[in-house]
């Protein structure tokens, strides 16, 4: 692989992979421990995190993508950085919109049990953490 490429796509998932470990792992079960955090307000501060954070994502993974792409990988990185991206993808259009109309209905008063989107969406956070580390191993292995 291209060393100019492999670099940059290795620098970059080592940043997207300290992103989500920050946010997902660290600020978000924290900021319901906060003193006067309520629920609706944690939520709506979840919700612009979060979308700041996927936002950030996507624009990393399709610089990745492409640095990949035209780095000429072997098929050894392809596949993880296929797999960070159907993740992402997954939780972007698949869990990302359940979570919205559940917040939505939340911070409108609703009184609802306890998600189990949340438990998708960790899932998947979970196993992009390991695609992200596997990629940038492989990406300083090219």
């Amino acid at each position: 692989m291209n060393a100019t490429s492999a670099a940059l796509a290795g620098a970059l998932t080592f940043l997207w992979l300290g992103m989500v470990l920050s946010i997902s792992f660290l600020e978000a079960p924290l900021k319901f421990r906060a003193p006067g955090v309520t629920i609706p307000i944690g939520l709506g501060i979840g919700r612009l995190v979060f979308r700041a954070l996927n936002a950030v994502e996507a624009v990393l993974a399709v610089v990745v993508i492409v640095a990949v792409a035209v780095g000429g990988a072997p098929a050894s990185v392809v596949g993880p950085t296929a797999a960070v991206a159907v993740l992402l993808l997954a939780q972007l259009a698949v869990v990302r919109p359940v979570l919205n109309r559940r917040s939505d209905r939340v911070l409108a008063g609703e009184d609802l049990p306890r998600s189990h989107g949340h438990l998708w969406y960790v899932a998947l956070e979970l196993l992009k953490v390991v695609a992200l580390a596997a990629l940038g191993v492989t990406l300083l292995a090219a």
